[in-house]
């Protein structure tokens, strides 16, 4: 994390130069090893907004990897993991504890009303990056929720 706080201070400090030293902006946003979608979407078959978390696995991965991130209006304290291979929610973000909570794997499921609430263990630190080996944390879900669409 420390080498890519360096990197995103060392881009800043180009581009304040003025010359045309930085990287280009495609060049920039790679360094980033992992991000979300700047904007929500909404699902409404499902009454759901939903934000893609890119990753890449290690850094030497050229590809970024995604999982959701869904939230329910209707369960505003929450961001849901969800993964789109696998087909299950793994986890979730509570917004007010500022905490994850990561489900069990007997637990994880394609439907989250198939998933009890006691199956969400007490938040805690993020997890890692998925498939990372690295142990480099999940960055915390963007705070700009969206808001109830109108019916």
């Amino acid at each position: 994390m420390l080498k890519l706080k360096w990197l995103v201070l060392m881009i800043g400090i180009a581009s304040l130069s003025g010359g045309d030293t930085g990287p280009s902006k495609a060049e920039a946003h790679y360094a980033y090893r992992q991000y979300y979608d700047t904007s929500w979407s909404y699902y409404p078959a499902q009454n759901y907004h939903y934000r893609r978390y890119y990753y890449r696995p290690a850094v030497n991965v050229t590809t970024y990897s995604y999982h959701y991130t869904i939230y329910y209006t209707a369960r505003p304290r929450y961001v849901y993991y969800y993964n789109p291979v696998k087909k299950y929610y793994w986890g979730r973000y509570d917004l007010e504890a500022k905490g994850y909570s990561m489900l069990k794997e007997e637990d994880r499921k394609e439907k989250l009303t198939d998933i009890k609430e006691e199956a969400f263990p007490k938040p805690g630190l993020m997890p890692a990056i998925p498939d990372s080996a690295d142990n480099e944390k999940i960055e915390i879900p963007p705070g700009d929720l969206p808001k109830e669409e109108k019916k």
